[in-house]
């Protein structure tokens, strides 16, 4: 079983060396399993040395000009040697345990993919409550956070990638394309609990709790006009580092 790890980066300089150490170590750790990997990183038109570092650091470079996170993950797996895909925010660092798991649900024969749960540290209580909140929904209707998803390589062609039309959200939708192709196939979605990914959060020290609360009840309340606006996504796509 041979295993692309996709990795979207958009002026990650200072992130994307500790995701790759992590998933080199990540790897290595489950090197007894049988399984081979490869790892590219989407540099999605970055302004800084983000391509350079992941170069350095051995990950296979796609480039990506349109600054859309779809779009990006979408030209990782357009590059990607292996059966089954996984996607990893360049933010997130992938544990040994986390990949474990991982590899059982693949090796199962029973899952057209996974999530997982998050860790983030120092959150804020109503940061910290807010990602309760997610966690109980994505258990509850297996839909994957965007900083992981894994799935069958052939699944995800056949549902036609990440959609293209909106510019966050993508993961819902593909969670539920997978979980539909899975029944079809008689397999199944879920979302992994017992060693969650650990991911920064620091969008809360860069945005203000009014900025976060306005931007999501703007894809609460207008989804559709809002997702398709990359203007209106601006915690996504302003550029803060």
């Amino acid at each position: 079983m041979h295993l692309s790890i996709i990795i979207p980066a958009f002026n990650e300089a200072r992130l994307i060396g500790p995701c790759l150490q992590s998933v080199t170590a990540a790897v290595a750790a489950n090197s007894t399993v049988g399984f081979t990997a490869d790892v590219t990183v989407v540099d999605n038109n970055s302004t800084d040395n983000t391509a350079e570092l992941a170069r350095q650091a051995g990950a296979r470079i796609v480039f990506e000009p349109i600054n859309q996170i779809g779009k990006a993950r979408n030209a990782g797996a357009a590059h990607a040697a292996g059966d089954w895909l996984l996607f990893l925010d360049a933010d997130s660092l992938l544990s040994p345990e986390l990949l474990a798991d991982i590899l059982r649900v693949i090796e199962s024969g029973k899952y057209v993919g996974c999530g997982s749960t998050l860790r983030m540290d120092g959150l804020p209580w109503w940061a910290n409550l807010t990602l309760k909140l997610w966690t109980a929904t994505s258990v509850r209707f297996r839909w994957a956070a965007g900083a992981l998803i894994v799935c069958r390589r052939d699944a995800f062609q056949e549902v036609d990638g990440f959609d293209k039309s909106v510019y966050a959200s993508e993961e819902i939708t593909l969670s539920k394309q997978l979980q539909q192709w899975g029944r079809q196939h008689d397999l199944q979605f879920t979302i992994l609990t017992r060693h969650p990914l650990e991911t920064s959060s620091r969008k809360v020290s860069l945005y203000s709790g009014r900025e976060i609360a306005g931007q999501l009840f703007r894809v609460l309340l207008f989804p559709r006009r809002t997702l398709r606006d990359k203007k209106q996504l601006s915690v996504w796509y302003d550029g803060r580092r």
